[in-house]
């Protein structure tokens, strides 16, 4: 287990937190910023986990009915687009200038998380529900649901454990400003579910918008926007990484297939 190059990183990286450099001032504003941040992180993963679980009907969001729609649909616009456009090289310079001082850039990846966290906790409170209620599981089928479910979130979480936790979290920011230290990012991952597919944290995401116990209007628009960023989203994930990695992601293409466990042939990644 210490074996593993993301055990070996995040470890190397809480130890080097543990034991931070002096300078009370710098300190402060990591551990408050990655405070912040976890807890963002949380509450926006955990009102997707509850709003999607009742297909989208018990959200906050009071705007009247049809203008409810085209709110819901900037809502849920706004999510991919932004993701997508902060990972880009224009938007890497914007994160390295949206908290002021010398640790900006590196506090990138932790104020990545944070917006993403914000993004999703406007979208999964303010939601206005249509107030349909296509189908809801009872019985055993509920209780099914409620398996599949969480698994699908069990498989996105172990996805993104895959892909290097301190990055996916935003711990690498804070963590790495709090140490002094630039920040390390985890190699190409190809362990895990890596291992299997290549788009493991898409499929499991997009896993999680169709195993819900309710379905409404609400989630249907819900699932077929997010299942089309899951489709291009990769796209231009996998163009970074070639460009990144360049021989090396082209033969991991070639050996690991990508959305369906298909078997391939390996080739020596190393």
């Amino acid at each position: 287990m210490l074996s593993d190059p993301r055990v070996a990183g995040m470890l190397q990286l809480l130890k080097a937190a543990a034991r931070p450099p002096a300078g009370a001032g710098r300190i402060a504003v990591a551990l408050g910023v990655g405070a912040v941040t976890h807890l963002m992180f949380a509450a926006g993963v955990l009102a997707m986990m509850i709003a999607m679980f009742h297909g989208m009907s018990q959200t906050l969001g009071q705007v009247p009915s049809p203008l409810s729609w085209a709110v819901n649909a900037l809502l849920l616009a706004q999510f991919p687009l932004m993701h997508s456009l902060l990972l880009t090289p224009r938007g890497g310079r914007w994160l390295a200038q949206m908290l002021p001082g010398a640790y900006g850039g590196t506090l990138a990846t932790t104020t990545y998380a944070l917006i993403a966290a914000v993004q999703l906790l406007l979208l999964f409170t303010l939601w206005t529900p249509s107030g349909i209620i296509w189908w809801r599981a009872e019985g055993t089928a509920f209780w099914v649901m409620c398996v599949v479910y969480a698994s699908a979130w069990l498989l996105l979480t172990k996805a993104s454990f895959d892909a290097g936790v301190e990055v996916q979290s935003g711990a690498l920011g804070w963590m790495s400003m709090l140490s002094r230290i630039a920040p390390r990012f985890p190699d190409m991952p190809t362990r895990g579910l890596f291992a299997v597919i290549r788009q493991p944290i898409y499929v499991a995401f997009a896993l999680t918008l169709w195993t819900v116990p309710v379905w409404t209007p609400d989630q249907l628009m819900l699932a077929i926007g997010f299942t089309a960023y899951c489709l291009l989203a990769p796209v231009l994930k996998e163009r970074r990484f070639l460009k990144r990695y360049g021989e090396r992601f082209r033969r991991y293409q070639a050996d690991v297939p990508y959305a369906l466990p298909i078997p391939k042939k390996p080739t020596n990644l190393n």
